[in-house]
């Protein structure tokens, strides 16, 4: 009789979803391994580079083979499998008895989801923060910049994008109307002469997706957005496409284990300038003068105003219609999404937060000083 009690008794206690709870528990050891092993930069060497980044390369050229992105579909797919499952579930709540246990149930799966997702992400994704950066793997300084320094660096990229200005398509109104699909057709060759220059950076030769339901991701303001489950580089293609291209770039540095915001822009200006193409040398130009001349509008107005005045009509042209596209989605939604990723840098030591994107500018100075220098003769 004792017996059957306790065998009861068990069977009111045991998990009414094993297997969620097992994952949970596992997910979680996951997790918290990689927390503790975030200063252990040697483990996170061994796995980013012998790991990570070979399975990035291979998923990414695995999926290369598909017109479109399979990020996009896993994440529709998932999206949509998410609802439905919280439609079923809240239906059971109320339809059928046991209402608790059918609660716990659903409380559970949203749990073991959001664990499961998330350690994949720490594994996938999160090592690389605590392994060796670009800064480091390039051995390019980041030293200090003198405010003489960043005002000759900024007028050296107004100048050059106003010379790649000329050669790219524009519309009637003089606004930068390259074809989108042309700019990701050709976004497997940008890498080719920057491996040259720093092998840290070699990848495969894979095109970055465009995302069909880019119109979303304007909403949410992103333009752009590695997906480590897949090993793809996915852009935005509904936005102004005057930055697309070093966009493109900028998601192809994560492809190749460049994790830090401002890492990745400094190697998508690198890349595009040294691949020569007239549309992503003007792209990374005029990403590169809006980096370096908002890091001068706060410390020299002066000649803030004076380069920008300067400016060609193209360069005026593209920043008022990228200034108005964006201006649309200037909404709740945006700041959230914005206050979210802000958050997740800062989880993963990038202290900056969002301003992190515009860190570059050191890298930037401290690399095209001595072009920019030679270029007025100074």
């Amino acid at each position: 009789m004792q017996k059957h009690k306790e065998k009861e008794k068990e069977k009111r206690l045991f998990p009414l979803a094993p297997a969620r709870h097992i994952l949970i528990i596992v997910s979680a050891v996951v997790i918290c391994l990689h927390l503790l092993t975030r200063q252990m930069k040697d483990v996170n060497v061994f796995l980013s580079e012998s790991l990570i980044q070979p399975a990035h390369q291979s998923m990414a050229k695995f999926f290369d083979r598909l017109p479109f992105s399979f990020a996009e579909v896993v994440i529709g797919v998932s999206a949509a499998a998410a609802l439905i499952y919280i439609l079923s579930a809240v239906t059971r709540l109320i339809m059928r008895p046991e209402r608790l246990k059918q609660l716990y149930r659903f409380i559970i799966t949203l749990v073991c989801a959001g664990l499961c997702i998330y350690a994949l992400f720490c594994v996938m994704w999160g090592v690389y923060y605590y392994s060796d950066d670009f800064q480091t793997k390039s051995g390019i300084p980041a030293d200090a910049i003198s405010v003489q320094d960043l005002k000759l660096v900024t007028q050296y990229f107004a100048d050059l994008a106003g010379e790649y200005s000329s050669q790219v398509k524009r519309d009637a109104y003089g606004v930068y109307c390259e074809d989108r699909e042309a700019i990701l057709e050709r976004s497997d060759e940008v890498y080719e002469n920057a491996e040259k220059l720093f092998p840290c950076l070699e990848g495969p030769e894979v095109h970055a997706k465009g995302i069909r339901f880019s119109i979303l991701m304007s909403y949410t303001d992103y333009t752009g957005f590695f997906f480590p489950f897949t090993g793809e580089a996915n852009v935005n293609i509904h936005y102004p496409p005057c930055t697309l291209a070093a966009t493109v770039a900028h998601e192809l540095a994560h492809q190749r284990g460049v994790a830090k915001e401002q890492e990745a822009n400094f190697c998508a200006v690198l890349s595009s300038l040294t691949y020569g193409d007239p549309d992503y040398c003007y792209s990374a130009c005029y990403m590169a003068y809006i980096y370096l001349s908002n890091a001068l509008y706060k410390v020299d107005y002066d000649s803030w105003l004076e380069i920008r005045e300067g400016l060609g009509d193209g360069i005026k042209a593209d920043i008022v219609n990228n200034r108005k596209y964006w201006q649309q989605f200037e909404t709740p939604v945006q700041t959230v999404a914005n206050d979210i990723y802000e958050q997740f840098l800062q989880s993963y030591s990038q202290e900056l937060g969002l301003q992190s994107y515009g860190a570059c500018v050191d890298l930037l100075v401290n690399y095209y000083i001595k072009d920019a220098k030679d270029h007025y003769s100074v």
